[in-house]
């Protein structure tokens, strides 16, 4: 299935990263005209979603033709490829034979969507990995493999087996070195992925929306807000997040915690997970759940966001997480474990804090509370370092990059 997006220009952010306009486009000349194509899993839920719904736009507006294809599968599909991610992150689970022949057989299917002329094609996350076993395409044609999630210990016996989908792919794009698969690391290359501070989830937002918002769902603006932007994913640890709400209770009675997400047509598992956090949360209602479900999309994020005190991310393991990046470009410091990519964003003790154990992220979290002026300094740092490294402008000029080098 085809996406269709809005037509977005460069020339957009020259307000935000001034003469990188220019060596961007400066950069793309050589591509001008060439053919890429993005495929994922899904179009909507989700941060490889949320990077592509801009990152396409901004590689047409610099010259190249590109499009982005999201599969189609059944249910039974997303709940293998479920195994994969959390196989291909550590988890020891059994794939059986019929799954990995429903894996091959959906990605079969949706081989016809790449374009036989393509230049470069870019397939995202273990679902559509198979493709290009099946794909025809021209001799020349580059295939790239960005992974968006934590290969560095996988399930060998799962990984030794889904390895001989990458077996043909050109280069793959990790977020960090220490993801590399020891096997692959000849043909591998790292760079984050990215926030658009244009989109409807980072851009500025009217005061009268803001409060509207986070009056409609019950949110107090005149008491404090931990906010938790996560899929409902055991590997999100949402239960400890809740954990720590309730020690950081104990000293602030006031605080209140908004627990973000969006259910994600990819990910059958996040509906149980989903229920299994809401029990966990019980009848307190200072526990505020905000989804799709109850109307919440980009724009009541970012007001969710904007109001938040302190922002907390509980994951136990992480590819990147790009709602660090989120709540750092809107001035709020993010406490946080300190797995995968969340330790490049959050700078300890300059905008944010780290800290494995729930009792010390409680701690870090009261002494944000009861600091207005600590709350700032690190919310301006937090800004300034997502704009110099995470933003999608950032992201586009390593494509380019990798594109040209292969």
């Amino acid at each position: 299935m085809k996406v269709n997006l809005k037509d977005r220009s460069i020339e957009e952010y020259r307000n935000i990263i001034n003469d990188e306009v220019e060596k961007i486009k400066e950069l793309a000349k050589p591509l001008k005209g060439k053919r890429v194509i993005h495929v994922n899993a899904t179009a909507f839920g989700g941060g490889v979603a949320e990077i592509l719904q801009n990152l396409v736009p901004l590689m047409r507006s610099v010259g190249i033709d590109t499009d982005w294809y999201a599969i189609q599968a059944p249910n039974e599909f997303f709940n293998v490829t479920k195994k994969f991610h959390n196989t291909l992150q550590g988890a020891q689970i059994e794939i059986s034979e019929e799954e990995w022949r429903l894996y091959e057989n959906v990605c079969e299917q949706n081989a016809k969507i790449i374009d036989e002329n393509a230049d470069i094609v870019v397939i995202h996350d273990p679902q559509p990995a198979a493709i290009r076993l099946f794909a025809k395409t021209k001799p020349s044609t580059k295939w790239f493999w960005r992974c968006h999630i934590d290969l560095s210990t996988p399930n060998k016996v799962i990984w030794n087996r889904f390895a001989k989908y990458l077996e043909r792919y050109d280069k793959m794009i990790f977020h960090l070195d220490e993801y590399f698969p020891g096997d692959v690391v000849d043909r591998c290359i790292a760079f984050p992925p990215s926030i658009d501070p244009l989109s409807e989830k980072n851009m500025e937002l009217d005061d009268a929306f803001v409060q509207e918002t986070l009056k409609r769902l019950k949110i107090d603006l005149q008491r404090p807000l931990i906010t938790v932007v996560a899929r409902f994913d055991p590997w999100k640890d949402l239960f400890s997040a809740i954990d720590v709400y309730r020690m950081v209770k104990k000293v602030e009675p006031s605080v209140q915690l908004a627990i973000v997400s969006a259910m994600a047509s990819d990910d059958p598992e996040g509906w149980v997970f989903f229920e299994k956090v809401i029990r966990y949360a019980g009848t307190d209602e200072d526990i505020i759940f905000c989804t799709n479900l109850n109307g919440v999309g980009n724009r009541e994020v970012n007001a969710i966001q904007r109001m938040s005190t302190v922002a907390l991310h509980t994951a136990t393991r992480e590819g990147f997480g790009l709602v660090i990046s989120e709540a750092l470009y809107k001035n709020v410091p993010v406490v946080a474990r300190p797995v995968g990519g969340v330790k490049i964003q959050v700078k300890h003790g300059e905008c944010g804090y780290l800290a494995h154990d729930k009792h010390e992220l409680a701690d870090y979290i009261i002494k944000l509370m009861k600091d207005e002026n600590l709350r700032k300094r690190m919310g301006q740092v937090g800004r300034r370092v997502v704009v110099e490294n995470f933003i999608i402008t950032v992201n586009l000029k390593n494509y380019l990059k990798a594109f040209l080098s292969s």
